[in-house]
């Protein structure tokens, strides 16, 4: 199965919740953290790693932290998963060390190529700023919907 690594997760959703706040001039990892409910040291470690790749700008002092390096629409998913956690491969025939051994008799190299070049092209389409607006229709869809009222009777 395929899956997001929790580091990946937590730096979409770092980046997320700054695009969600552009009035704050900076957010700590600790608000962050504490926004998500995730463990600050890892998150800090995360975000340095973001501000290393350049999809952060870190900001020390009193009123220190972190804020989008570029608007929220230019950065894609793909990049945040890239810079944490490396290249995106499916498959063990193609890593940063090489080919497999048995690329040459491999019948199923091509196919698998084409859905990890399918998933990087999806990824590469979705922007923070998708992120953020996916959670506001959700959000609105989710008030907009009738309550459900439990009614007890005598007998209950």
């Amino acid at each position: 199965m395929l899956r997001l690594t929790k580091k990946a997760d937590y730096g979409l959703m770092a980046l997320k919740y700054l695009a969600e706040h552009p009035e704050s001039m900076s957010l700590s990892a600790k608000d962050i953290a504490e926004a998500y409910h995730i463990p600050q040291q890892l998150l800090a470690k995360i975000l340095q790693r973001l501000v290393k790749e350049g999809l952060l700008r870190s900001h020390a002092g009193m009123n220190g932290g972190y804020t989008l390096a570029r608007k929220a629409r230019e950065i894609s998913a793909f990049e945040v998963i890239r810079a944490i956690d490396g290249p995106l491969f499916i498959t063990s025939c193609v890593t940063v060390s090489g080919l497999c051994d048995l690329t040459n008799s491999c019948t199923i190299k091509e196919p698998l190529a084409r859905v990890n070049e399918s998933i990087s092209e999806l990824l590469k389409n979705i922007r923070i700023s998708d992120l953020v607006e996916s959670d506001h229709a959700h959000r609105a869809a989710h008030h907009n919907e009738p309550e459900l009222v439990s009614i007890q009777t005598a007998g209950d």
